[in-house]
């Protein structure tokens, strides 16, 4: 590993995964501070209100990967207009989206505690969550966009700094207005809901200084409007339905788990939660190595440097490796104890303790699915993560689950551990295939 790729590798990985698992650390927080309430209803109720707002939330994160993918590449070619045009596009997108979800709000919480289930008390703790939560909409899909284009400028220390001081912002506040205020359930939802908007401050301050080091003067409005046409709308429109469709093809996955645990009960449904956390820290963590894949990768693709993009690729691929085993021993050793910090309810805990094996297993079984996620983000072929997402879900989660439903809550992390390992391996084939083929690179 040559000690110069490594050093740029690092450069953005570390202060990603160290500000990426803060956004889990939030959602360990909230479990912690809610998980100590007297009744399994409150955790139960926050993981069903998180879940359909991640849904709705996440469903949009398209916004951050395209971004992120065609400005590391404009970046690379050192397109000043065609890094201002994605950066307005998207930010004029994020916005629209914003304000139809605070529209529509009524009818997708109707929805979604229609599939939900649960008991009487579950949904109406999920509703005074989802109620409060959405309120972040423009803020949250924004941020997706700022985030999105800092780290496609290859700067990490800027996202560094949005997602630390954002996230400890939320975390003060959960703690505030959950144990200082007794707000409960509704308190965790009003945190996020001002950290989102404060990080949305942040974050346009850091844009516009990335784009004054970078170009010395800002764009007027005029020059930003200028690159609002159909013509380039329409190749960030096309690879945004894909990675749209690749995302509500994974939180179907991820809301299935969640609606599904409910109708096995509140233990089972809190006990999902504490693990689904446990998921997304490792998640989050290796992330970090993904975004370097696309800044790095992309910056690689847009310089038309062939050997870089492999190299950039490879080592990323081993130190997620490296991260996998990490998490997995320290799952096997420390997750009982590890339960234990999120809740004191006897039965959550129990409960948790039988199914803690998945997540000595799912770490190695999805790190290879982050990384190669990460290069189709950087070459901006959505498409290919779309049809993955889609064979992962319907050709394995889904028919996983329907074959063993009989192990009850098993058959559920069973399901999952089979989709991480479908999108794993229908990704290395289409990657392994592309290079052959000289897909994305000129004939020397």
């Amino acid at each position: 590993m040559s000690h110069s790729r490594f050093s740029a590798i690092a450069a953005i990985a570390i202060p990603m995964i160290l500000s990426n698992i803060t956004i889990p650390l939030l959602g360990l927080v909230d479990t912690a501070v809610i998980g100590h309430l007297d009744h399994s209803y409150y955790l139960a109720g926050v993981a069903l209100g998180s879940m359909m707002i991640t849904l709705v939330f996440w469903l949009c994160g398209f916004l951050r990967m395209s971004t992120t993918g065609l400005t590391a590449q404009a970046s690379g070619a050192n397109d000043r207009s065609e890094l201002q045009r994605i950066g307005f596009n998207s930010a004029l997108l994020a916005l629209i989206l914003g304000f139809i979800l605070l529209a529509l709000q009524a009818p997708i919480l109707r929805l979604g505690l229609s599939l939900a289930g649960g008991s009487e008390l579950v949904q109406f703790y999920a509703a005074e969550y989802f109620s409060t939560r959405i309120w972040g909409a423009p803020a949250a899909l924004l941020n997706f966009v700022l985030l999105g284009w800092l780290l496609g400028m290859q700067n990490a220390r800027a996202p560094m700094l949005l997602l630390i001081l954002t996230n400890s912002c939320n975390i003060g506040l959960d703690v505030l207005f959950v144990v200082g205020f007794d707000w409960k359930v509704q308190g965790a939802a009003l945190a996020t809901v001002i950290a989102d908007y404060l990080g949305l401050l942040l974050g346009l301050y850091l844009c516009r200084q990335q784009f004054l080091n970078r170009f010395k003067q800002l764009p007027s409005f005029s020059e930003c409007w200028q690159g609002f046409s159909r013509k380039h709308l329409s190749g960030l429109f096309s690879l945004n339905r894909d990675i749209f469709l690749r995302s509500l093809s994974l939180q179907l996955c991820f809301a299935f788990i969640t609606f599904q645990g409910s109708l096995l009960g509140d233990n089972i449904v809190a006990a999902n939660a504490v693990l689904l956390n446990f998921l997304m820290f490792v998640s989050f963590a290796l992330d970090g190595l993904a975004y370097a894949v696309e800044a790095l990768a992309g910056k690689a693709k847009g310089k038309q440097d062939r050997g870089l993009f492999v190299d950039v690729i490879k080592q990323c691929l081993w130190l997620a490796l490296m991260a996998g085993l990490m998490f997995s021993l320290m799952f096997g050793v420390f997750g009982e104890h590890l339960v234990a910090l999120l809740t004191d309810i006897p039965e959550i805990r129990v409960t948790a303790a039988l199914y803690l094996h998945w997540m000595i297993v799912l770490p190695l079984v999805a790190v290879w699915c982050f990384i190669l996620d990460g290069v189709f983000i950087a070459t901006s072929e959505g498409r290919i993560m779309r049809n993955s997402m889609l064979l992962a879900s319907f050709g394995g989660f889904f028919p996983l689950w329907w074959l063993f439903q009989g192990w009850g809550n098993h058959a559920l992390w069973l399901a999952l551990c089979g989709f991480m390992a479908l999108r794993g391996l229908s990704l290395a084939w289409v990657y392994k295939r592309a290079l052959s083929q000289q897909r994305w690179f000129k004939a020397a």
